[in-house]
């Protein structure tokens, strides 16, 4: 089990908000200054603290690690920020217009209870989304899965499958599923985020490979940035 209280101040300084995240979640969660929205697991707070900037929607964050929340606190003033679990969400019925993730569903042990969670604290007609990865795009992580292609099988094991969210989603008794794609295309030239393990599955594979790994991509480094790709699959439902 990881500690992310200890990975707090590496996330904070290395880990940066996907664009096409951002815009799905505003577009298609047609968020504006009257929406109220709530992150789970919103870690540093970048994408919540995003969206109440984007939009100037209402926004709260629910994360386990005070570490992180204590990072998110001094990235934003203006989001509501405190201690909950994606199983047991302490807020009344029919509070939010949005409630969302990213990249933290396969963390969630209980994701039946968090979906039927969701779906009681959404107002009627409010979105839930779920931003993750499948197995392609795990596969396909540029820089990541090229250069530490260990990480390739133990993260497929620890991601949900898409259709089982899908399902789970269903359950709770969402309707109209769906899902988008949405991809970055970027340049790196910074070998900081990978020494300092900013990625948590570098955490999970034996050191000698991430040693392997490092030493790869530094070296391709010496020659100049390098090009890179993430991918993300957001899940919505409609309550």
């Amino acid at each position: 089990m990881l500690d992310y209280d200890r990975l707090a101040e590496d996330y904070a300084r290395h880990r940066q908000v996907h664009p096409g995240v951002v815009k799905d979640l505003w577009e298609t969660g047609g968020i504006g200054p009257q929406s109220s929205v709530l992150e789970v697991g919103c870690g540093t707070g970048n994408y919540v603290a995003a969206l109440e900037q984007l939009a100037g929607a209402q926004c709260t964050g629910i994360d386990p690690s005070r570490e992180m929340l204590d990072a998110a606190r001094r990235q934003t003033s203006k989001v509501s920020l405190g201690i909950g679990s994606a199983e047991k969400l302490d807020f009344p019925d029919d509070s939010f217009d949005l409630v969302f993730s990213v990249d933290v569903i396969h963390h969630v042990e209980g994701r039946p209870a968090f979906y039927n969670e969701a779906r009681r604290v959404l107002k009627p007609g409010g979105r839930v989304c779920t931003a993750t990865d499948s197995e392609w795009i795990i596969r396909h992580r540029r820089p990541l899965s090229e250069y530490f292609p260990e990480t390739v099988e133990r993260e497929i094991a620890r991601y949900p499958r898409i259709a089982e969210l899908r399902e789970q989603m269903a359950a709770a008794g969402f309707d109209a599923v769906c899902e988008h794609q949405v991809e970055f295309a970027y340049e790196r030239s910074d070998i900081g985020p990978y020494e300092s393990k900013a990625y948590s599955t570098l955490h999970l594979i034996p050191e000698d490979a991430f040693q392997r790994g490092l030493t790869r991509l530094r070296e391709a480094l010496q020659a100049g940035p390098i090009q890179c790709v993430s991918y993300y699959v957001l899940l919505w439902g409609t309550a």
